[in-house]
């Protein structure tokens, strides 16, 4: 008897039906897809297609939304028409190329514009950001993570309600996922209806209203943009430094972040990207502010958005650029750094070839899964040669940012909310700054030698001699 002979007319047809799923979906999971993530997909949906195939449908596709497309190129083209001035003329070959990467990616220009300060103590960030919202006569935009009103920034939520009562408009978006876990979030929603706030949630997960979206997309954008004038961005959410969870505060972590403040035409480049958010997500559309030229120019900015409606991977190829770029020293600072094929490489060629590459990273990291995923590279990276610095826990070092030959001609810098990892590159919502020129590249480079000299170096000897099985981790 045959093998067919033997099977029921169900079997052979459920047989039928798994194989011809699995041919179609050999032909849909690679397209517009790396090989890499294309085979991890097929093995997981071909082995255990009752499991893959369900998670595969659920979070695997590579699209957001038609309706999130369409906004985003509609965007696209209307940055052609701001009146921004470009600034790649000014700027030597090999600095032009990469703002010429990052404009054929997002449409952002670079722009001549000031940078007066970069924020760094938590509790004087929270107090600049009040002053500048008391400030304010006209507007202010907020797009941030995660949210909560606690002791931290209670100055910062008390400036808005003095805002809101004088009449300014506050629009406030935060990520549904990233802000709910935090104690307090009802009550959040509520008082910030109370006192006026205009408020939405980004990528909610609300079925009973009709609103899903794919749960591991997330919007991690961080902003303040007030009155179209100055504008704050970088890694700071608005939630108390030690974000508030048991966990945290029992192991007495304390996150270490930068915020950028910004002034001229790149503010209007950060205004154009949040009111993109804001009617992906309200279905308003904002009246930009129009550029303020007041601002004394003493850098050349470019904003580089980055998500799942950019089909390129921006940040990724920013930084792979940046990378390349670098011919004596690379710094590269990211709390969650699990390097995608490409970035891996590009850093270890770096040290082939001669470029000294310092990583900072914490010496713990507050997720256990990321710190057991982002210590896999390490054999790699220290065999190249790279000097992986660790910042001391309990802190959490949250600062994201690169940097190229800082101190010389050719130096060139990024900071912003971007992780260097998968994440960051294809699954969430980010803003990047590319620094050409000015003051943050000292500035930055002094930063990171600060961070340095507090964090343990990591050798290959070390490493090696590392007790294994690990030992059990501490209990928070």
């Amino acid at each position: 008897m045959t093998l067919l002979g033997s099977l029921s007319t169900w079997q052979l047809i459920g047989l039928v039906v798994d194989y011809t799923i699995k041919f179609i979906m050999i032909g849909i999971v690679p397209g517009n897809r790396k090989p890499s993530s294309a085979n991890a997909w097929l093995l997981l949906i071909l082995l255990v297609p009752v499991v893959g195939l369900p998670l595969y449908l659920l979070m695997g596709s590579t699209y957001v939304s038609r309706r999130r497309h369409g906004i985003q190129a509609r965007a696209r083209a209307e940055l052609d028409h701001l009146d921004i001035a470009d600034a790649p003329a000014a700027l030597p070959p090999n600095k032009a190329a990469i703002v010429e990467l990052n404009r054929a990616l997002t449409g952002y220009p670079a722009v001549r514009s000031a940078a007066p300060a970069l924020w760094t103590d938590y509790d004087l960030t929270m107090r600049r950001i009040a002053s500048l919202i008391d400030a304010s006569t006209s507007h202010i935009s907020i797009e941030i993570y995660a949210v909560a009103w606690d002791t931290t920034t209670a100055p910062v939520f008390e400036a808005i309600e003095r805002a809101v009562a004088r009449g300014v408009h506050v629009r406030l978006l935060f990520d549904h996922i990233g802000s709910q876990k935090y104690p307090g979030f009802r009550r959040l929603k509520k008082r910030l209806t109370a006192i006026g706030v205009d408020w939405h949630m980004m990528l909610p997960l609300d079925p009973l209203h009709g609103r899903w979206r794919r749960p591991d997309l997330r919007n991690h954008r961080k902003l303040v943009v007030v009155d179209s004038r100055v504008a704050l961005m970088g890694s700071f959410n608005l939630i108390d430094r030690g974000y508030l969870m048991p966990g945290h505060v029992r192991a007495g972590r304390q996150w270490v972040d930068a915020f950028v403040e910004l002034e001229g035409p790149i503010v209007a480049s950060l205004e154009h990207m949040f009111a993109v958010d804001w009617y992906t997500e309200s279905g308003e559309r904002l009246e930009l502010g129009g550029v303020d030229k007041h601002a004394a120019p003493d850098s050349v900015l470019q904003l580089v958005p980055s998500g799942p409606g950019y089909a390129g991977e921006p940040n990724l190829r920013m930084f792979n650029a940046m990378i390349h770029h670098a011919r004596e020293h690379l710094i590269l600072c990211s709390p969650y750094f699990v390097p995608e094929d490409s970035l891996l490489e590009a850093i270890t060629s770096a040290c082939y070839r001669g470029v000294r590459v310092d990583l900072l990273v914490g010496e713990k990291a507050d997720q256990f899964m990321v710190q057991h995923a982002q210590s896999a590279y390490y054999q790699q990276l220290l065999a190249a040669g790279v000097h992986i610095w660790e910042f001391p826990a309990p802190y959490v070092l949250h600062t994201k940012f690169a940097l190229a030959d800082p101190g010389t001609e050719r130096a060139v810098g990024a900071i912003g909310s971007s992780n260097m990892d998968i994440r960051s590159f294809t699954l969430n919502y980010e803003n990047s700054l590319f620094i050409a020129s000015g003051p943050l590249l000292p500035a930055l480079a002094q930063l990171a030698e600060n961070y340095i000299t507090v964090s343990r170096e990591l050798t290959l000897e070390a490493w090696d001699r590392r007790p294994w099985p690990p030992p059990p981790a501490q209990k928070a």
